[in-house]
């Protein structure tokens, strides 16, 4: 087998670059540093690709099966003699495939920021984060044991917080980065719970051992219950909760939206290929344990998949920034890979669904990182996030037009683009499991290609603005990216991923369930036909069908008013009725009894100080008053 010890490197390096763009970026000076980043990034895309050709091409197989590899390992902390947290690098086909897909979407945002964030001020201090950020992505896809991943999965959280709050003299950024943080936290508390409760039923971090279908975790599956689920159960699904909030899902999906407030390319960064599908690679490296010792919280997953991608394109339909339709949409394809993890069997085609989700999350990682550059590309042109600014802009942006175009048709379900490909593989999954989960993804299909089309014909077509600077193409750092990720999102359909990327590690042949594959596309074409008779050219049929669902439109439009509800439960009930009465108790008693006690020491030690004055006189005074006092009482007590 083939000695992997070098992909250690694969971390160290962004580590590395981060530190000293940390250190000495100011001493680089603007562009220097953003070359520094970028050529950091390039040498460990080549050894994430390397790794991958060596490892899918032979040096990961054996018995007819992919294997786990640890390609490096050291204990890092001794908690109990079986109990121990490592760190280490852990290869298979999952973490393979996050490999190719973190490192491609990372330079590609290195290298198109080198002229998006050109003459930006803190330059360097911006590729000094992305650094972090993919140091912490890498590290937690490879991750050995389940605690190391947790420890990369708050370094992670910590990039996004720096890179969503870059513009710090922005309140608005400066909001968005605390609520993604907040929001992240109590999620990850759940995650942590999970995590003790599995180590405590499982005695071990070890993933290996864990998603060992012979192992201790599965073993355990009948172990103590509470509340009618096992002890094993309930670890599950607050694992699962700590990968819901990172990959947005309804209700944890509130921080996605506002983090828009960060530069475009960051968006890109955490939308397409790395924070947010942090959950859905969590719910997969644990996929056995989820699906032989805890069938009922995969249960919640695939529900809570299905409600969160339909929920998320019903708003994406009346937002008007580009960035928050994208991020939406972004939501809505996490809860399509999460949905069909959820109703995905075990080994061979009866786990259609994790194959389908995995291969929607590499193709998704390509379209959906054009879709934000491309969005990017044209923010920089016409200086405005809102779609009603733009319109008409395929005449003056002729490459953007052409890759945002595809993009568009690839996450519409378009043949022969890739995401024709993973949507019916999840469809045919899902249709052998529940047909109320099916047909509500169905519906999604069709929701997508119309707000995606609403998107790129209001933007590219429709009337020109008679903007007050011409538009033009962005600079060839910018648009070479936008085409890489445009063949990306056309070819990566052809991967056989289904020989790749398994539940049990052994291929199995996969094809188009057509009975499936023509009527999404059929919805799908409709969805793209109703947008092109709306937005193509502008006519008062959006205003007479917003005013047709007006109420609807309205509760889509202030996104079901779930922001309202949480400042609600937060200001108006923990506040007031737990905070404030906690705080009171707090200042009143707590404080109140301390001050007490330092009032009554600080009282007496006053009375009693002139004992120690330090003047000999009111010592002798008191020895002789101590003796006559002595003497006196002797005399009493004689008589």
């Amino acid at each position: 087998m083939t000695d992997f010890g070098y992909t250690t490197w694969i971390l160290i390096i962004p580590f590395v670059t981060f530190l000293i763009l940390s250190l000495f970026g100011m001493k680089l000076k603007g562009l220097p540093a953003g070359l520094t980043g970028t050529v950091a990034l390039g040498l460990v895309t080549f050894l994430s690709y390397f790794t991958a050709i060596t490892y899918f091409t032979g040096g990961g197989i054996s018995g007819g099966s992919f294997q786990k590899i640890v390609a490096a390992n050291a204990v890092w902390l001794n908690l109990s003699d079986h109990l121990h947290i490592d760190m280490g690098v852990l290869l298979d086909p999952i973490s393979v495939m996050m490999l190719v897909v973190i490192s491609t979407v990372s330079f590609m945002v290195h290298i198109y920021s080198l002229g998006y964030m050109k003459g930006e001020k803190g330059f360097e201090r911006y590729y000094a984060f992305l650094s972090l950020f993919t140091f912490s992505m890498m590290g937690l896809v490879v991750a050995t044991n389940i605690f190391q991943m947790y420890i990369f999965w708050e370094l992670v959280g910590v990039s996004s917080y720096l890179l969503i709050g870059f513009y710090y003299d922005r309140p608005s950024a400066v909001a968005a980065s605390k609520k993604a943080f907040i929001v992240t936290r109590f999620a990850d508390m759940g995650f942590l719970v999970g995590i003790l409760l599995l180590s405590f039923t499982t005695k071990t971090f070890d993933f290996v051992t864990l998603t060992d279908i012979n192992g201790p975790a599965i073993a355990s599956k009948g172990g103590a219950v509470f509340l009618g689920m096992s002890l094993m159960t309930w670890s599950m699904i607050f694992i699962f909760m700590g990968g819901a909030g990172k990959s947005a899902m309804f209700p944890l999906h509130i921080w996605l939206p506002d983090a828009m407030e960060g530069p475009t390319p960051v968006s890109a960064l955490i939308h397409a290929a790395t924070m947010v599908v942090a959950g859905v690679f969590l719910v997969a490296r644990m996929f056995p344990v989820y699906y032989f010792a805890a069938p009922e919280a995969l249960q919640i997953i695939a529900w809570v998949g299905a409600v969160s991608s339909l929920f998320a394109a019903i708003i994406a339909l009346t937002q008007t920034d580009i960035k928050r339709v994208l991020a939406y949409s972004t939501i809505s394809q996490i809860g399509y890979m999460i949905f069909s993890l959820g109703v995905s069997g075990y080994g061979g085609h009866d786990g259609l669904g994790f194959m389908a989700s995995n291969w929607h999350l590499f193709n998704h990682a390509m379209f959906k990182a054009l879709l934000f550059l491309g969005a990017g590309s044209v923010i920089h042109a016409v200086h405005s996030n809102d779609m009603k600014d733009m319109g008409g802009l395929r005449r003056y942006m002729p490459v953007t037009n052409i890759t945002f175009l595809i993009a568009c048709l690839t996450i519409a379900g378009v043949p022969p683009l890739s995401g024709f490909f993973s949507k019916d593989e999840i469809l045919t999954a899902a249709l052998h499991h529940n047909k109320i989960l099916f047909a509500i993804e169905y519906a999604v299909a069709g929701l997508t290609a119309f707000y995606m089309f609403r998107l790129y014909f209001s933007v590219f077509h429709g009337v020109d603005r008679h903007y007050h600077h011409t538009p033009h193409e962005s600079p060839a750092t910018m648009t070479v990216p936008l085409v890489i990720l445009a063949a990306g999102s056309v070819f990566a359909g052809f991967l056989p991923f289904s020989s790749l990327v398994t539940s049990d590690g052994v291929p199995f042949e996969s094809h188009i369930e057509w009975g499936v594959a023509i009527p999404s596309v059929a919805i799908g074409l409709l969805g793209i036909g109703l947008a092109w008779v709306m937005y193509r050219k502008e006519t008062t049929l959006p205003d007479r069908m917003t005013s047709l669902f007006r109420h609807s439109y309205k509760w889509a439009y202030n996104k079901f008013y779930i922001d309202e509800v949480y400042i609600f439960i937060t200001k108006k009930v923990i506040f007031r009725h737990i905070s404030h009465p906690v705080a009171w108790f707090d200042r009143h008693i707590v404080d109140g009894t301390m001050n007490g006690i330092a009032y009554v020491t600080q009282s007496v030690s006053s009375m009693i100080k002139g004992l120690q004055s330090g003047q000999l006189q009111k010592y002798g005074y008191v020895f002789i008053s101590g003796v006559i006092a002595l003497v006196i009482a002797f005399i009493y007590l004689v008589k």
